[in-house]
């Protein structure tokens, strides 16, 4: 147990661009490509791997844009199946609040996603409230899983208008074979390769180039985190002053705990600007963890609401470059 938990903690960034990566990873647990292979397949299997691919940076291609919906309880479980459905949608979850079911739209541009949310406003005869991201902060999820959650330090993004640098059309397929995850054999990048009609050392090389530039975020291990325990999580919103939010974002991305942050549109019956994320083990912790990181970030008085979860209806990696399989045969 303790090498799968290594296999998941240690291998979240800089997960190895090399043609044989699992011989690379199985140097440093003392074993070979086949043991390391067996245990992901394993993990994966549980459900706690979710796949060891790239996490993009927010303009690296497509659009995003989270949404929730007040939902009367009776109506909850149908309007949450027709949401999930939908294959745009890649997070959707219940949380405690008026706004009980939030989730997050992908699509290849903003008006392709707000064309989506449209539909599913018709589709369930609901107005969801649209919150698109104006700066992060801090989007790196990540877990410590050998001891408690704990954030890796992100500089404050430099304009919020300064996009990613995007995926060439060229490399598309690639980008949507990443955001998919490896194949879990022993070469996979070659995998790739073959099923592009492409050497395997461009795709490492356009890979590389995509994290040097900032494209991808990170590329390595994407954990479930609830089925490794860390089950408890909410979602902080505050509501800052506008000539206030950069700085204060600024100083709630470093603090202990905090996996998210980020500043989004205000929207009609919803003021607030500025966004948290916090997971744990315990409810408690979480609370906790909030208090403190509030308090550092001089957001004592701050009017805010805290929304934790209550069922996560779906959870998948974004397709924001389409399927696979479309496009490498487009």
């Amino acid at each position: 147990m303790n090498a799968r938990l290594h296999l998941l903690n240690d291998w979240q960034h800089g997960f190895p661009l090399l043609p044989q990566p699992f011989d690379a990873v199985g140097r440093q647990l003392g074993c070979g490509a086949r043991e390391v292979l067996q245990h992901y397949r394993a993990l994966q299997a549980e459900g706690s791997l979710s796949r060891i691919g790239g996490v993009f940076a927010a303009g690296a291609g497509g659009a995003a844009l989270l949404c929730a919906y007040a939902v009367e309880p009776v109506r909850l479980d149908g309007v949450a199946a027709v949401v999930s459905a939908h294959p745009g949608v890649n997070h959707n979850y219940e949380r405690e609040h008026r706004f009980n079911l939030w989730f997050v739209m992908t699509g290849v541009d903003a008006q392709a996603v707000e064309r989506a949310v449209d539909a599913l406003d018709a589709d369930t005869g609901l107005r969801a409230l649209r919150l698109p991201m104006q700066r992060a902060y801090r989007i790196d999820l990540g877990f410590d899983l050998l001891q408690a959650p704990r954030p890796r330090r992100m500089a404050l993004a430099p304009s919020p208008l300064s996009p990613a640098a995007p995926v060439a059309d060229a490399d598309r397929a690639l980008a949507a074979l990443a955001g998919e995850g490896l194949p879990l054999v022993e070469q996979p990048y070659a995998a790739w390769a073959a099923g592009l009609g492409r050497d395997t050392g461009a795709v490492l090389d356009t890979l590389q180039g995509w994290l040097a530039r900032g494209t991808l975020r990170r590329f390595g291990v994407v954990v479930r985190h609830h089925e490794l325990g860390i089950s408890h999580n909410a979602m902080c919103v505050f509501d800052v002053a506008d000539e206030q939010v950069d700085a204060a974002g600024a100083l709630l991305a470093q603090q202990p705990g905090v996996t998210l942050c980020y500043r989004r549109r205000r929207a009609q019956a919803w003021p607030y600007n500025l966004y948290a994320m916090v997971h744990g083990r315990e409810r408690a912790q979480v609370l906790a963890q909030l208090a403190c990181a509030a308090a550092a970030a001089g957001l004592h008085d701050a009017p805010r609401a805290v929304l934790f979860s209550r069922r996560r209806f779906m959870q998948r990696g974004a397709r924001y470059f389409g399927s696979p399989k479309e496009l490498q045969h487009a």
